[in-house]
């Protein structure tokens, strides 16, 4: 029986997309589940997006720098190219579209495109034109996703996603879950590769 790990995040953070590699580069040797769900951390960004230095989130020009070199070099040793976005968006939509190809059975195909898209790429993944553009690379059909989107489907179970993580005590992403044992922030490949296995033994104990 595959390990069951569920991850909550949001494609705006760059710790998000280092904690999705990650994981993904041990699936395969832990025999893992992924069950990914959106938890939007910025939603008073506006959905248009904007530029990034008018977020005043107390950091200086000169900080936001410093922190993105670290962030770059994480992400590098995950194997990811990474740069601080010029704009930023608003991810509801973007969270929204996750589930849509969840259903569809591309989910993390879809995920990673979109990391990819706002952390390497630079590209405006609040925009419903850009969704569907990345959903038609993995083998989605954009005018689905479109009627999705316009119908708001979704967007219940993006709030029931931000419930159940507010009740688990989960107030930031990347948090991972293996059963009810939490793991809060991106870790690396070697940290991720003990605590798995700690989960692995405790399951093999407990069955």
């Amino acid at each position: 029986m595959a390990l069951k790990l569920v991850m909550y995040s949001d494609f705006i953070c760059p710790f998000c997309y280092v904690g999705f590699a990650v994981v993904r580069k041990l699936k395969a040797e832990f025999d893992l589940e992924l069950d990914w769900r959106g938890f939007q951390i910025h939603p008073e960004w506006p959905a248009e997006g904007m530029p990034a230095a008018e977020w005043h989130n107390g950091m200086d020009a000169a900080t936001r720098r410093t922190v993105w070199e670290r962030i770059g070099a994480m992400g590098a040793a995950a194997g990811l190219s990474m740069k601080a976005p010029a704009i930023l968006t608003n991810s509801r939509l973007a969270l929204e579209a996750a589930q849509f190809a969840i259903e569809a059975g591309a989910g993390e195909a879809f995920e990673e495109r979109v990391f990819r898209a706002y952390f390497s790429e630079g590209r405006n993944i609040g925009s419903a034109a850009v969704l569907g553009d990345l959903a038609a690379e993995v083998g989605l059909k954009p005018d689905d996703l479109n009627v999705a989107l316009e119908s708001n489907r979704y967007r219940d179970r993006l709030h029931e996603n931000t419930h159940e993580a507010h009740e688990r005590g989960v107030s930031g992403v990347p948090t991972f879950y293996v059963g009810e044992f939490p793991m809060v922030g991106a870790q690396s490949e070697d940290v991720m590769r003990m605590l798995l296995q700690r989960a692995s033994e405790r399951r093999a104990v407990l069955q």
